[in-house]
């Protein structure tokens, strides 16, 4: 009797889990590139976040963001291979970045059959979520071929959003005008910005002290909240006042739902665009919206 491959879950670094989820679930992740002055860094390998933030403040610009390269992406596929591995990449949303793509091309080159390559229609803990069902799906046994259609027909159940601080370094990467991020902060308006179909767009806008903001953001997905997957709930943000996360976590917490309330802190490609002071509260629906 043939025994089974090994499935083995692998994402990018803008799917934002902590290293111990990553020891946990044992995932590995290719970084994406963060370039400054004119030089090419491994996300959260070579550079961290708050590095990021101390460069686009001096600078008045944010780092470039770019995709694994062709070579990167063959070295990290080969050990897998050589191991008779199936694999099954989950990564950024491909009207994101080319890393899908170039994850193909990689396996193509190695004639890698056995590389499932799953365009999780979203970016950070968005792609998390996937991934840890993905790694629990593995973990039970299940073959390549049904975590990769269990996977692929749920990405349009999960939900990603995030509130930012200020538009600063949406603008200056070019996600939106110096005119609206002007308008906005002058306003002191803390936008909502929901990521649907792999893209992202702005939902509601929120005016008022960031914390209070942050908390009636929360609050208004209570009843999604409560008929979504009970597995796990993601607090995910970038350079953020501890206390506010900690409010997010105790009011998730008290709805006595979740089987996990798990805080994470976005890598530098996600930090690059979104700037100091983000949070998202990310979980799977049961339902379509």
């Amino acid at each position: 009797m043939q025994t089974m491959a090994k499935v083995r879950i692998v994402s990018d670094s803008t799917c934002d889990l902590s290293p111990e989820l990553k020891e946990k679930y044992d995932v590995k992740v290719i970084p994406l590139c963060i370039v400054m002055d004119d030089k090419s860094y491994f996300d959260m390998v070579d550079v961290t976040p708050l590095e990021i933030f101390d460069w686009a403040d001096a600078n008045k610009t944010t780092p470039k963001t770019a995709a694994a390269g062709i070579e990167d992406a063959i070295n990290f596929l080969k050990p897998f291979q050589e191991a008779g591995e199936d694999v099954i990449y989950i990564g950024i949303s491909e009207d994101m970045s080319t890393t899908c793509n170039v994850l193909r091309l990689a396996a193509s080159e190695l004639e890698y059959d056995r590389v499932f390559i799953i365009n999780s229609m979203n970016l950070s803990t968005g792609i998390g979520l996937q991934v840890l069902r993905a790694a629990d799906m593995a973990a039970e046994g299940k073959s390549a071929e049904d975590i990769v259609e269990a996977i692929s027909e749920a990405r349009t159940l999960v939900r990603a959003s995030f509130v930012v601080d200020n538009l600063t370094y949406l603008a200056r990467g070019g996600r939106c005008t110096a005119v609206t991020a002007l308008l906005a902060n002058t306003l002191q308006l803390k936008p909502r910005i929901d990521v649907k179909m792999g893209k992202m767009g702005v939902g509601q806008k929120y005016r008022g002290k960031y914390n209070k903001v942050i908390l009636k953001y929360v609050k208004e997905m209570e009843d999604k909240l409560l008929r979504a997957d009970k597995t796990r709930v993601f607090v995910t943000h970038t350079d953020m006042d501890p206390a506010i996360v900690e409010e997010v976590k105790d009011y998730l917490k008290s709805l006595n739902y979740f089987d996990e309330v798990i805080e994470t802190v976005a890598g530098g490609v996600i930090s690059s665009h979104c700037g100091r002071g983000t949070l998202g509260v990310l979980f799977y629906d049961t339902k379509e919206e």
